[in-house]
């Protein structure tokens, strides 16, 4: 049985799932659809065509699914929220709809954003993501599943955030953060050993990529000739062939050294 808290406003329209809890003076707008067991504690305000799915959790004061900041939007579009199952969005987070018709903003599946981050306008976060306090990422980034990211970190728009990784606090990302590693003072500093190990990468996998990793960042080779060395030098496993891709689809250039 859903608990609605007598002063929360649902809009006509709003469709609500099943143990839903509603807390005092949270507003829920009639475009919004809010999943099962999905908890939105009071003065959280979930609006336009926003998707709560299934044990989602909206902290006091948050705002899902607000108009974009975004000045190249034209009355009329139709934008949209998606938050996975299980995500955890914390007091005063706010995520944007999109910023061009039929544009989604996207957080995945298992993510934890902590307290004052922000969402812009068609980011798409994937599965089991980090992002500490006071985070702010401009619109159209990307960050890859496994990331984390600290706190009173800014985001370059359309910058991408590779998988794995981890951003150090009070960074400042103009350009794409590479999987693997931590990133801290716009280059890549070692492999985020913690983090892969935690879950449970092979050994073979760690030791090619510490491979990868010198040759990037450590040989004096630039990009392109560090690439080739890693395709001839280092054993191919998948996490290699990854990091080679994310380096050769970035457009704005990786934060390497």
């Amino acid at each position: 049985m859903s608990k609605i808290h007598s002063t929360a406003i649902i809009e006509d329209g709003a469709k609500i799932g099943e143990d839903v809890e509603i807390g005092p003076y949270a507003v829920v707008g009639s475009e919004a659809v809010i999943g099962n067991r999905v908890k939105i504690h009071g003065h959280a305000m979930i609006s336009g065509s926003t998707i709560l799915h299934d044990e989602v959790q909206v902290f006091p004061f948050a705002h899902i699914g607000g108009k974009t900041q975004d000045l190249k939007f034209a009355e009329g579009n139709k934008t949209y929220v998606e938050v996975g199952e299980r995500t955890v969005l914390r007091e005063y987070v706010t995520v944007n709809c999109g910023t061009s018709d039929g544009e989604s903003t996207i957080i995945g599946k298992d993510c934890l954003l902590m307290a004052y981050c922000h969402v812009a306008h068609g980011c798409v976060l994937g599965n089991r993501i980090i992002i500490s306090n006071s985070t702010q990422l401009a619109g159209e980034v990307t960050v890859e599943d496994y990331a984390t990211i600290s706190g009173l970190c800014g985001f370059h728009q359309f910058t991408r955030v590779g998988r794995y990784c981890m951003v150090a606090a009070a960074s400042a990302i103009k350009q794409d953060v590479l999987p693997y590693m931590i990133t801290e003072d716009g280059a890549a500093r070692g492999l985020n050993i913690v983090r892969l190990t935690r879950c449970g990468f092979a050994e073979a996998s760690v030791k090619s990529l510490k491979e990868a990793y010198r040759i990037l960042c450590r040989s004096g080779l630039n990009v392109s000739q560090a690439i080739e060395a890693i395709k001839n030098d280092v054993e191919q496993t998948d996490e290699v062939k990854n990091l080679i891709e994310f380096i050769q689809a970035s457009k704005r250039g990786c934060l390497i050294k």
